[in-house]
């Protein structure tokens, strides 16, 4: 195994499950908000439903995660598993830690999701475009990369057809088909959160 591999599979076990057992210790301690748990939850089968397994499986005119990277990534990270942990890296390390750095940085940690704020918005599309690019630049290029199609999806509608270079660093690219997921799941993560807040303030 590569030094990459090993930061590849380090990344995606620690993201998937660190905060799952902040969530239950949260739990444990009767101090997780039932709109947290709403929202991890909504985020995990919007995001499991919308492109995780139709990227793994290549379930529409893609190839599926095992043809587009390497075997022993395969191993440690099997198949059938890999859209279960990025589905809940989805909903607990972008997702909820999206909502609680928009939070900080707007000086109130709920109130700040009471109502539609620019500013609020601006914030977590900027975390989760730039984690996204982040992961397809550094984390996945080898899976990502030109020649290696990623499936249609609901929230990834371009496929495979309209899927320009939108930039190059070195030999690593990022396209518009791997960014179109969290373009599209940044203003339902705000809504979700607006809504299930609201139904805690009740």
């Amino acid at each position: 195994m590569t030094l990459e591999e090993l930061r590849v599979v380090v990344v995606v076990y620690t993201t998937a499950i660190v905060p799952i057992i902040i969530l239950f210790n949260l739990y444990l301690k009767n101090q997780l908000p039932r709109s947290i748990l709403n929202i991890f939850l909504s985020t995990f089968l919007i995001c499991a439903l919308g492109w995780e397994l139709w990227f793994t499986y290549g379930l529409y005119a893609g190839d599926p995660v095992d043809l587009r990277r390497s075997e022993i990534l395969n191993q440690f990270i099997p198949k059938n598993i890999n859209w279960l942990m990025n589905s809940l890296a989805d909903a607990g390390t972008i997702g909820l830690g999206g909502i609680l750095l928009t939070g900080k940085l707007m000086g109130s940690d709920r109130a700040v999701f009471n109502q539609w704020k620019i500013g609020a918005f601006l914030i977590l599309l900027i975390w989760c475009i730039s984690q996204n690019i982040f992961v397809e630049m550094f984390l996945y290029y080898d899976q990502l990369s030109v020649g290696k199609d990623l499936s249609w999806a609901p929230l990834a509608p371009t496929g495979p057809w309209i899927n320009p270079v939108l930039f190059q660093f070195d030999d690593r690219t990022i396209t518009l088909h791997g960014q179109i997921p969290w373009l599209l799941m940044t203003p339902i993560l705000y809504k979700l959160t607006m809504y299930f807040q609201a139904e805690d303030d009740q």
